[in-house]
């Protein structure tokens, strides 16, 4: 073996050239690293997923920096984000047999920066909108509105519930659909049925300035109605602030208040195939947030949809309860996954444990989740004892913990167990 130290010591600049080479992704990377070892210039390039058409992301090993927001969305990622409405609009029809009268949309900064806007043009789509591009630069330099000759069926009422990076990376998107909102507000030609935003009213949402994230506080520690009446008040303060096509940010949570009380739909985009739902508690926190500021404001729960985009072509709409048994079956309960948290001692534990506590933080909050699903989760981690021993060796407050969240569970009702050898074991000393 080499000491990359020493390695990088013997480097000299005529060893690299001036060109821009093009590497395969793990020889990019490993050149990219020893040139910035060696303190010599890194190529500049775009960051963003290859997956999702970004060609010019290539090659890897360079010095990333984010996006131009002024590019976004791409063409590419318009055309994309004309299919997630499209499948979205197909599930909805076929569960509720209508279109969603109002649907909020949860954006989230990151993911736009990954896409190049995909979540963003679904959102265009659904209104009878599209982004217009400068030739040339293809900035992004306003909006077409769609007749509804073209459509074949209503403008959907959307709402944006944006974060805190989405605020700041992407004002000149929250300005856009704003003014695109206002321009459908003046069509005189179209009634109310057609096009809900002849009401016009702010429509893009998201937390004060200068803040990000819910404040929540974890909605796996208490299963009382006070807690999850605190989480939605938590998702209602983070929203509250409302943008519009001028720049300005304001506190209108009468506006916010208003738009709920129309909603009906709920959806969250996920694009990273490496992850999902009960991998980090934010996407209980975001979607489970919304699901209980609905329930204290006495409105009806809406569907609550999950779009999974991570085969491009080939996007999926389910609602939240297929998506979280998926993920049950097919992660949280393999035998492969549970060995492969195994072999990382003290850490691995702490993500077996960690899996449950999502897991509860969406039953408390959405109260979607089926009473089997927790009994599968039992069986693969407690119910076995070659897991248990390892969490007992290894990280025994992950263990601990993971019998005192089954427990508490069962205590508020959240999960009825059906096997009384579950129950048994469950209700016996650890």
């Amino acid at each position: 073996m080499v000491r990359i130290d020493r390695f990088v010591c013997d480097l000299k600049e005529s060893q690299f050239g001036d060109g821009l080479h093009v590497y395969g992704q793990g020889e990019g990377e490993n050149h990219g690293l020893v040139r910035a070892l060696a303190g010599l210039r890194v190529e500049g390039g775009p960051s963003g997923s290859p997956a999702r058409g970004r060609t010019d992301v290539l090659p890897t090993g360079r010095n990333l920096y984010a996006v131009d927001p002024r590019a976004v969305p791409s063409r590419a990622a318009h055309a994309q984000g004309v299919k997630l409405a499209e499948e979205l609009l197909r599930r909805h029809l076929q569960d509720h047999g209508d279109w969603p009268k109002g649907l909020v949309i949860d954006l989230w900064g990151s993911a736009t920066m990954r896409t190049a806007g995909e979540e963003f043009s679904m959102a265009l789509h659904l209104a009878g909108l599209a982004p217009m591009w400068e030739p040339g630069s293809e900035r992004v330099s306003g909006f077409e509105i769609l007749p509804p000759v073209l459509l074949e069926r209503p403008r959907i009422d959307v709402t944006l519930r944006v974060s805190g990076l989405f605020r700041d990376v992407f004002p000149d998107l929250a300005r856009l659909f704003d003014a695109a909102t206002r321009a459908l507000a003046e069509r005189t030609g179209e009634d109310m049925l057609d096009n809900p935003y002849r009401k016009s009213a702010p429509r893009i949402f998201g937390p004060r300035p200068g803040t990000y994230g819910l404040a929540m506080e974890d909605p796996a520690e208490r299963f009382d109605e006070q807690s999850r009446q605190a989480a939605g008040e938590a998702w209602l303060k983070a929203s509250e602030w409302s943008m519009d096509a001028t720049g300005a940010i304001k506190r209108d949570r009468a506006a916010l208040e208003e738009r709920l009380r129309t909603a009906d739909t709920f959806t969250h985009i996920q694009d990273l195939p490496e992850m999902d739902l009960l991998l980090a508690r934010d996407y209980a926190a975001h979607e489970g947030g919304f699901s209980a500021a609905m329930a204290a404001l006495g409105h009806a729960q809406p569907a609550l949809y999950h779009l999974d985009t991570t085969r491009a072509g080939a996007p999926q709409a389910r609602i939240l309860g297929e998506e979280l048994a998926r993920i049950v079956r097919v992660r949280a309960t393999s035998p492969v996954w549970a060995a492969g948290m195994m072999r990382h001692g003290f850490r691995g534990a702490a993500e077996i444990a960690a899996t449950l506590d999502n897991l509860a933080a969406f039953a408390h909050l959405t109260r979607q989740v089926p009473a089997h699903l927790f009994d599968l989760y039992f069986e693969a981690t407690l119910g076995r004892d070659d897991v248990s021993a390892f969490m007992e060796r290894e990280n025994p407050m992950a263990l601990e913990a993971l019998r005192t969240r089954f427990q508490a569970l069962a205590t508020a009702g959240l999960w009825r167990s059906r096997s009384n050898s579950i129950i048994a074991r469950l209700d016996a000393p650890g």
